[in-house]
């Protein structure tokens, strides 16, 4: 894994774009917002240090479904595709935070989508 240093205001990503790879947050804030229909933004959340996010371009290579801002001067650790299937290959255990993070977004989304 590579490291990326990041400035305040840096996009990381946009949504909409392709997704190759994944990132986890070494140092900083990162604004997690998303597109309305009426072209405003919505924020999603904000992350920090030890979470990751645009982990779903390692599972299925899809157009990023948010846009991902630092908050602050920050690092982050770029995982690759070829990275993460090398590590899915040889400890498969260490699968395992990516797929608590994922049920967990999962379970917000429902929860959200049910109480509206």
């Amino acid at each position: 894994m590579s490291i990326l240093r990041v400035k305040k205001d840096d996009i990381i990503f946009n949504e909409g774009t392709y997704s190759d790879c994944a990132f986890i947050i070494e140092r900083g804030r990162f604004e997690v917002s998303r597109k309305n229909p009426d072209g405003t933004s919505s924020v999603l959340g904000v992350l920090k240090t030890g979470d990751i996010f645009g982990e779903m371009g390692l599972i299925d290579g899809g157009a990023r479904s948010a846009t991902v801002k630092a908050l602050e001067d920050g690092a982050i650790s770029v995982l690759s595709r070829e990275s993460f299937e090398g590590l899915a290959e040889r400890n498969p255990q260490a699968l395992i935070p990516l797929l608590k993070v994922l049920t967990t977004r999962l379970r917000n989304t429902i929860q959200k989508t049910v109480a509206a």
